[in-house]
């Protein structure tokens, strides 16, 4: 599946909604300011990137997209707030990974909203690729290396991530699941904490999603030796996916797009896909999402749910081996 936003996928897109112009939008949407929910904390990946798009979706479309950072239980708080509003297109949900496909599944007790039932997907507008890196003062040089490692020395290896149920715990539960070793996950407060704990000897690795990392790499204070993409990523070209590098099967990857609640009306939801599919072809934006460590991209709604019902398998598996108990 093409999720990079090319000639081809804009042609489509403009066949799908021969637009009339966002400033022609159905009874003059937008007319006041949009509520752009994120459900995750100021300064993260998530909402740096949906502050990129917010800035150039409320250019097209002639009202300010306002980011309102919900944070709490895994996304839900988030999810929740939007998936009960008021569905006139006044309140949009960043969606991500934590929101859709692994909160709802950790927080059963007290998520508010069907992930799949509440919410219409518009559009990705982002991935951010999961990578494997390690300290470079470990011999190991490729994931062969790693696993080679593991496999000799079972329990030794230090696996570093940002908290027992965050995105980067259950892709390193699912990575050494899938490559058959044993390693010590350890949970640190945050991915700052953790990146800190590779880059200082105390674990030895950790799969983290690219913005928090890749200062770090172009610094030379870790070392990356795979992606957890099916694909070789645009934003590092020179790394092997980890498909490739030994360990069939294995993927793993963050995203961001755009949903709204479910009820909200067919002409505004395509209002607003127009706007998120014109911010991503905007070369200024592009670049932007690039400098964060993000792929950006355009999707159609049909491909955005197909891979929220992906990731929610994925995810739902590695909370099973992670033994991590939903509450």
């Amino acid at each position: 599946m093409r999720y990079l936003l090319t000639a081809a996928t804009a042609l489509a897109a403009a066949f799908m909604y021969c637009a009339p112009a966002l400033a022609a939008s159905p009874d003059g949407y937008p007319t006041r300011p949009v509520r752009l929910v994120v459900a995750q904390a100021p300064g993260s990946s998530i909402d740096a990137m949906s502050r990129v798009i917010a800035i150039k979706m409320g250019e097209l479309m002639g009202q300010q997209l306002v980011v309102d950072n919900r944070t709490g239980a895994g996304g839900t708080i988030g999810g929740g707030i939007v998936a009960h509003s008021e569905p006139d297109g006044y309140t949009v949900f960043a969606a991500a990974t934590a929101s859709q496909c692994i909160g709802p599944q950790l927080y059963r007790k007290h998520v508010t909203y069907d992930p799949f039932k509440d919410f219409a997907p518009l559009s990705m507008f982002a991935v951010t690729q999961n990578l494997l890196v390690v300290n470079p003062k470990t011999p190991f040089k490729s994931v062969r290396d790693l696993i080679a490692y593991a496999k000799a020395n079972p329990g030794k290896l230090n696996w570093a991530n940002a908290g027992s149920g965050f995105q980067s715990h259950l892709a390193g539960v699912l990575f050494t699941h899938t490559a058959g070793i044993n390693a010590l996950h350890v949970p640190y407060k945050g991915a700052g904490a953790s990146l800190g704990a590779v880059i200082a000897g105390e674990s030895q690795v950790t799969l983290v999603p690219a913005p928090s990392v890749m200062g770090h790499l172009q610094a030379g204070r870790l070392r990356g030796l795979a992606v957890g993409s099916e694909k070789r990523s645009t934003i590092a070209p020179d790394l092997p996916t980890i498909i490739e590098s030994g360990v069939p099967g294995y993927l793993s990857s963050g995203w961001a797009g755009i949903s709204v609640p479910s009820k909200t009306p067919k002409k505004i939801q395509r209002a607003i896909y127009d706007a998120v599919v014109k911010a991503m072809k905007d070369p200024a934006t592009n670049a932007a999402m690039v400098k964060l460590g993000a792929e950006p991209m355009a999707t159609t709604g049909e491909e955005f749910a197909a891979v929220i019902k992906r990731d929610w398998v994925a995810f739902g598996n590695a909370i099973k081996v992670s033994g991590i108990t939903p509450n």
